[in-house]
């Protein structure tokens, strides 16, 4: 099946359907970038735009610096989301990406524009859970060794110090939109929340992602996926199975209602 690439802005690579009458925006964790979701599209309902988000510093923007704070990262994506905010839309969040998208849904609130229809976080802990163990800050050698406790980089890839000297600083500004992250108490958020969390996940084990149910006046989903930190990867299949069913229930309630609240 041929997908069309829609006009896209430097932040979004957005591919649909001509029937895609909802865009699914997918943050990517740090070190991400939108290619990770290239290959979505045809896993997900045909009514259903994959639009992945592109942060400075990696792919098509490889030549802008990264951004290290969230506040910063979401002023500089926002007029890119609002560029396909013109049909109902949800959000994806993985690791990382889960704050940023969070932190988009605030900001969104707070200039009284249209909400997404859902907020999905997966292998993220809840915003208001600080990070106990730090990694941008530390020297190349320690960073390294502490990026195989996440088990997504290759090896042959950590041990490649030509493609580290290019993928580290893009990975420390992405840590450290996360670890230096500083919450503050608003409202919860009136949109439905889907979480997801690892199995054998250390670094987003359930005790960490269920209280993400804090941050939505409405319904909250929990589910368990078999794998580490990574089973955006490892479980791919399962994963998308969940986000379909969830992505099913608000069509349920009427995308002709949804476009109502745009």
């Amino acid at each position: 099946m041929k997908f069309a690439k829609v006009p896209s802005t430097s932040g979004v690579v957005c591919y649909s359907r001509q029937s895609a009458r909802l865009n699914l925006f997918c943050f990517p964790y740090a070190g991400g970038s939108a290619s990770v979701f290239r290959t979505w599209q045809a896993d997900l309902p045909e009514w259903v735009a994959v639009c992945a988000v592109q942060p400075p510093g990696r792919e098509n923007r490889i030549r802008e610096a990264a951004i290290g704070n969230v506040n910063a990262l979401v002023d500089e994506l926002l007029p890119s989301i609002l560029a396909f905010a013109d049909i109902p839309f949800a959000f994806l969040g993985y690791s990382t990406g889960a704050l940023v998208a969070f932190e988009m849904a605030r900001r969104l609130r707070k200039k009284a524009m249209p909400l997404p229809m859902i907020l999905g976080v997966a292998a993220a802990r809840a915003p208001h859970i600080p990070e106990p163990n730090p990694l941008h800050h530390l020297p190349e050698d320690e960073l390294i060794e502490g990026l195989r406790r996440f088990s997504g980089t290759p090896e042959e890839i950590l041990q490649n110090k030509d493609l580290m000297d290019l993928y580290l600083p893009i990975l420390r500004s992405d840590l450290a939109i996360e670890e230096l992250y500083e919450h503050i108490e608003e409202e919860p958020l009136d949109i439905d929340v889907l979480a997801f969390y690892g199995s054998d996940d250390d670094e987003a084990p359930r005790s960490v992602v269920e209280p993400w149910k804090k941050h939505t006046g409405r319904n909250f989903y929990l589910h368990e996926i078999d794998g580490g930190h990574f089973f955006i990867r490892t479980a791919t299949d399962r994963f998308l199975s969940h986000l379909t069913g969830a992505l099913n229930r608000v069509a349920s309630d009427g995308l002709s209602k949804m476009r109502g609240r745009v």
